[in-house]
């Protein structure tokens, strides 16, 4: 099975980084989470119900990045990861997370993955 659900380009306000400026002022994060689940019974009612909305794990990333701070941004995927595993008929979740300030010259990041 191949489906999936996502949200791209999550563009988040919060205090993540091993410096003590990052933690201390917001900076941005961009975030792309992606979910593998069987969409097979939505497709059939058109029922939101029967499928996961990607409105609540961007609430959920949004609530993680904003009320915590992390030295690691490997910390702060795992974190999310966790929370939106949580809804039972999701079988993979899958993140990426972009630090735009971190470098003059390229966009960093990391891409996490967990699977029930």
């Amino acid at each position: 099975m191949a489906d999936s659900v996502f949200i791209e380009e999550l563009r988040l306000q919060g205090k993540h980084g091993v410096h003590e400026h990052e933690r201390a002022e917001s900076q941005e994060f961009i975030l792309d989470i992606r979910v593998t689940l069987d969409t097979a019974k939505a497709a059939a009612s058109d029922n939101l119900e029967d499928t996961v909305d990607y409105g609540n794990f961007g609430a959920i990333a949004k609530e993680v990045v904003e009320q915590n701070s992390f030295y690691l941004i490997e910390k702060l995927g795992s974190a999310i990861c966790s929370r939106v595993l949580e809804d039972r008929r999701i079988i993979e979740v899958s993140i990426t997370i972009r630090k735009p300030a971190a470098l003059k010259n390229g966009l960093p990041g990391v891409t996490i993955s967990r699977t029930r």
